[in-house]
C-alpha cells in the first residue's frame, strides 16, 4: 500500500468512526491526510469506495483478533471467551463510539448499497465464525447459540458507548459464559 493511500485510509477511518460516514466529506479527508484531490481519486474513485475500504480495514482488524484468539490455543471454550474478551476490551478502549458496522448500517440502510453490502459481508463472516467456534466446544445447536452471542455483542457495542462500559462488558462476558454453560448443563 502506498504511503498516500495509507494516510488517506487512516484519516478517513478515524474521521468516519468518530464523526459519522455522511457528516465527513471528501474535502475533510483530503485536508486531514495532506494529499491532493487527484491523489484521493487515484486510490478511491468515489467516496463509496473509500467507505468500503474503511469497513474492509475494520473487518480485517476483527478477523486478526479472532485469529489471535485461535492461535493462542487452549480449549475451544477458552477461544470463545478470548474472542468475547477482545470485544469487551474494544468497548472499554478510549474513544469507543460503537460498532463501525452497526453505525454504517444505520447510515446506509439500503441493502443494495456497497456500504451496506460490506456490513453484511462482515456480519455473515462473524456469525459463521462464531458458529464454527461454538461447534468446536461440542455445542449441539451452534447456529442459534452463535446468533445469541452476536445479539449480546451488538447490544454491548450499542450500550458501551452510551454509559459506563464496565457493567456493559461484565454483562456481555457473563452472557457469553451463560451460552457456554448452557451447553454443558444438559450433559451433567
Amino acid at each position: 500500500m502506498s504511503e498516500a493511500r495509507a494516510r488517506l485510509l487512516s484519516s478517513a477511518s478515524r474521521l468516519f468512526y468518530t464523526e459519522g460516514l455522511h457528516s465527513v466529506g471528501i474535502d475533510r479527508v483530503i485536508a486531514d491526510a495532506g494529499v491532493t484531490r487527484a491523489t484521493l481519486y487515484r486510490h478511491f474513485p468515489s467516496k463509496d469506495d473509500l467507505l468500503v475500504a474503511y469497513l474492509t480495514e475494520a473487518d480485517q482488524a476483527i478477523r486478526a483478533q479472532v485469529a489471535a484468539a485461535r492461535e493462542a490455543g487452549g480449549p475451544p471454550a477458552a477461544i470463545v471467551r478470548a474472542v468475547a474478551t477482545s470485544i469487551a476490551d474494544g468497548i472499554r478502549s478510549p474513544g469507543f463510539r460503537g460498532c463501525a458496522f452497526l453505525n454504517a448500517a444505520a447510515e446506509y440502510p439500503d441493502p443494495a448499497h456497497p456500504v451496506h453490502q460490506a456490513v453484511l459481508t462482515h456480519r455473515t463472516w462473524f456469525l459463521e465464525t462464531v458458529t464454527e467456534l461454538l461447534a468446536a466446544t461440542g455445542e449441539t445447536a451452534p447456529e442459534p447459540a452463535a446468533r445469541h452471542f452476536v445479539l449480546l455483542r451488538d447490544g454491548a457495542m450499542a450500550a458501551g458507548c452510551l454509559t459506563d462500559p464496565a457493567p456493559i462488558c461484565e454483562t456481555f462476558l457473563r452472557g457469553v459464559d451463560g451460552i457456554l454453560e448452557y451447553r454443558t448443563a444438559g450433559k451433567n
